[in-house]
């Protein structure tokens, strides 16, 4: 296989784990697991915008390095729109507080929030992936 091919292929890889993920945020919200649902959303996001940076032959280890270069080589350049970004902040918040804080109670508004943002980070990544 080749160089490009094998970065299509990692990408179409990814892709396609970001829309498991975004299935899977659907199920658990409509069983009314919203902590869950968060941590699903973010990882749609996080897998969306990997799918991307594979064209690149990009990847890190911390989930910071792949949202910076994402920012610095596709939003700061404004082949993706700047309300990614936030939507990409929002999700990695509202994740790690998902996660980790004891005390926080994920609302339906917000949880459904980070399944809509989740959704449209996947639709504008696939049609990009789609013109490339």
């Amino acid at each position: 296989m080749h160089n490009n091919d094998e970065r299509i292929e990692l990408s179409r890889y990814r892709i396609e784990k970001a829309k498991e993920d975004l299935n899977t945020a659907e199920l658990l919200y409509n069983n009314g697991e919203y902590r869950a649902t968060n941590n699903r959303a973010y990882y749609s996001i996080f897998h969306s915008i990997r799918s991307v940076l594979a064209l690149d032959r990009f990847d890190s280890k911390k989930h910071s390095g792949i949202i910076a270069e994402f920012r610095r080589s596709y939003i700061k350049t404004g082949i993706f729109p700047k309300e990614i970004s936030y939507m990409i902040d929002d999700a990695s918040i509202i994740r790690n507080a998902s996660d980790y804080d004891d005390m926080y109670i994920a609302s339906k508004a917000q949880t459904e929030e980070q399944i809509k943002n989740a959704k449209i980070v996947y639709d504008t990544v696939k049609e990009y992936l789609n013109n490339v």
